[in-house]
């Protein structure tokens, strides 16, 4: 049996009543939270040679759930560091269409690997480009990435089919065929899709975007999620760019359309809905559609200030997502709780947003726009033992008296632990389960690759 005992440690447990302990602890056996509570655990409750881990100084919350993100994109960081969302796009697909499978092993190591050393037990990671023959390749090497860090994967399988001849955004060689997508992204669900509690590989449906899939595209996916009972995920509302190539091809904004096309319901999770009109948040409210809000990366490129707090009011599902890191460089999970702060303070002032809804967004709610909040996103028992203990003992913390505004409003935090399913995964800082110096330089490496090669 593997247990572990937390002890002395604050405890954020982010369940629906926001029960905090000043001091408390957490017992975890065979990867599930069987007790938590204040002060000391029980002598009694105390499992046979369990690991005690003193939490002194601590701050014991939830692993992070990162709802959007495409792990491909760390071997092209720094790219097109100044460009709008399309111009950047634009720029980057010609270096995306040389990916191979060294490529994206070596992104996919990487990006996790930071995310895990950010406080992420959870990532929805979208990929969405597979050159010719290279489909099946890639989505096995985003799941062998994902088990050797030890996160879980939401993996969901992009498609683009609309290329710049058919009226898109993506040039036409790095686009599929409508059946060959539909055909591998159900593939990818049949051999990978793991319906349990403790799953550690989910698959969602996810084409692209408005301006790269065509309308069919959309809706054969919709109903193909549907059939295989797994989610579906898109790009929406990004930028004004997107919002007047909707109205100019499909005669309605992006919401609208993606709702005529079947889309706006429980089973689905938007990346970013920076410009949601009132309508269209209602509408989205009412039919409990998610958004993974990426306010860094909306920041880095300029496209606006997505409004949580009138999400949530809207009765919109929100969870956080860093997004991919050639649009988001620094890739740090546990700073987007800050970062979703100040955006919403930005448009409604100080009030808009405390730091504990900044951490209820980065724990269950993104728990909860991917499925999971049963059995993930807080510290309860019976759910999974992904626990992520803050060491809030050093300079950049010192004085703060409230561990959740420390957390949160404050620098980065190292962990002292990061457990997935009760397994360590960080500790005192460090990776436990990859050479974080070998994944550097196979990141490297890989980038100076699809920097130099010639442009497809």
């Amino acid at each position: 049996m593997n247990a572990i005992v937390i002890e002395n440690t604050a405890i954020a447990t982010v369940d629906a009543a926001g029960t905090e302990h000043a001091s408390g602890h957490l017992i975890i056996e065979d990867g599930l939270i069987t007790a938590v509570g204040p002060g000391p655990a029980p002598e009694g409750a105390l499992p046979d040679r369990a690991q005690r881990i003193d939490g002194s100084g601590c701050l014991a919350t939830p692993g992070l759930v990162n709802t959007h993100h495409h792990l491909y994109q760390w071997a092209t960081r720094g790219h097109a560091a100044d460009h709008t969302l399309f111009e950047w796009l634009t720029d980057l697909y010609p270096v995306w269409a040389r990916l191979r499978p060294e490529h994206v092993q070596a992104a996919n190591t990487a990006g996790l690997a930071w995310l895990a050393l950010s406080g992420a037990t959870t990532v929805a990671d979208h990929h969405y480009v597979y050159p010719a023959g290279q489909a099946a390749d890639l989505v096995d090497v985003q799941i062998a990435a994902a088990a050797q860090i030890g996160l879980r994967l939401h993996l969901a399988r992009g498609s683009m089919d609309r290329g710049v001849s058919d009226g898109g955004l993506p040039p036409d060689h790095i686009v599929e065929d409508l059946d060959a997508a539909l055909d591998a992204t159900a593939d990818a669900v049949d051999r990978h899709h793991d319906r349990s509690p403790g799953a550690m590989l989910q698959i969602a449906v996810a084409p692209c975007s408005p301006f790269s899939v065509s309308t069919e595209l959309l809706r054969e996916a919709a109903a193909l999620a549907r059939d295989k009972g797994v989610r579906l995920h898109t790009h929406l509302c990004e930028t004004l760019d997107e919002a007047d190539y909707c109205r100019r091809v499909h005669g309605c904004d992006p919401v609208e359309y993606m709702d005529k096309v079947g889309w706006i319901a429980p089973d689905t999770w938007l990346a970013h809905a920076v410009h949601l009109d009132a309508d269209a948040q209602r509408r989205l409210g009412a039919a409990g559609t998610g958004v993974a809000h990426c306010p860094s990366s909306n920041a880095r490129l300029g496209t606006g200030l997505a409004d949580v707090p009138a999400m949530l009011a809207a009765g919109i599902p929100v969870g956080l997502g860093v997004d991919g890191a050639a649009s988001q460089e620094a890739g740090h999970l546990g700073e987007e709780l800050r970062q979703a702060l100040y955006t919403a303070r930005q448009l409604h002032g100080p009030h808009a947003m405390d730091a504990r809804t900044a951490l209820r967004l980065g724990t269950i709610g993104g728990a909860t726009i991917l499925g999971r909040d049963d059995h993930l996103g807080s510290l309860e028992a019976g759910k999974q033992a992904d626990i992520a203990l803050w060491d809030l003992t050093g300079l950049g913390h010192a004085g703060i008296a409230d561990p959740v505004t420390a957390l949160v409003l404050g620098p980065a935090a190292p962990l002292r632990l990061l457990t997935v399913a009760g397994r360590p995964v960080v500790e005192h800082g460090e990776l436990r389960t990859a050479d974080t110096a070998a994944l550097a330089r196979g990141l490297a490496a890989a980038s100076a690759n699809l920097r130099e090669a010639p442009r497809a």
